[in-house]
């Protein structure tokens, strides 16, 4: 078996019961046999990005966690996606920025650096996302994440040029240790 790796995982959802679906992906991920949640953010809202001429869309929450986990990072975007489908997403909707009950992206990946058709890790557009950075500092602020940005995580959010408005929420992922 493969060593664990450290792997940083970005939670959205703007349909339905939001809190909820955030909450579940928390503890289907700590479920699984080959996962194990470390760290929890808080969670944020934020308006949903959307692209010029685009309807607006509900408000995202979002939040990030730390897991261990003894699976490939193309191994874990399948359990992901598997979530994701159990909350209601359907995937095969194709077309960027829709709104969806529940949103699992690996961001980062220790050090290593992915590129696949179904993955690129670290996310490309990480430096550019309040949204993400903001819950992934709480929990990583001294992360450094490789290649192409090779920068600590509190850098990036102190420089993102996103303007975007986010609030942190009183709701807590956080698992309960005595369960």
């Amino acid at each position: 078996m493969a060593d664990p790796t450290t792997y940083h995982i970005a939670l959205g959802s703007n349909l339905g019961d939001r809190v909820e679906h955030l909450r579940g992906a928390v503890h289907a991920i700590d479920a699984d046999p080959s996962c194990q949640v470390v760290a929890v953010s808080s969670v944020w809202e934020t308006e949903a990005h959307v692209r010029p001429g685009d309807p607006s869309q509900p408000a995202f929450l979002n939040a990030v966690l730390a897991c261990t986990s003894s699976l490939g990072p193309e191994e874990l975007i399948q359990l992901l996606f598997a979530i994701e489908t159990q909350h209601g997403r359907d995937r095969s909707t194709k077309g960027l920025w829709k709104p969806r009950p529940l949103d699992l992206d690996i961001i980062l990946a220790a050090d290593q650096v992915v590129q696949t058709d179904l993955l690129s890790i670290p996310h490309p557009r990480l430096d550019q996302r309040r949204f993400v950075l903001a819950p992934l500092a709480e929990i990583a602020e001294e992360d450094v994440v490789p290649a192409p940005f090779d920068k600590r995580v509190g850098y990036l959010l102190s420089t993102c040029p996103d303007t975007t408005d986010i609030t942190r929420t009183s709701h807590s992922l956080q698992l309960d240790p005595s369960a």
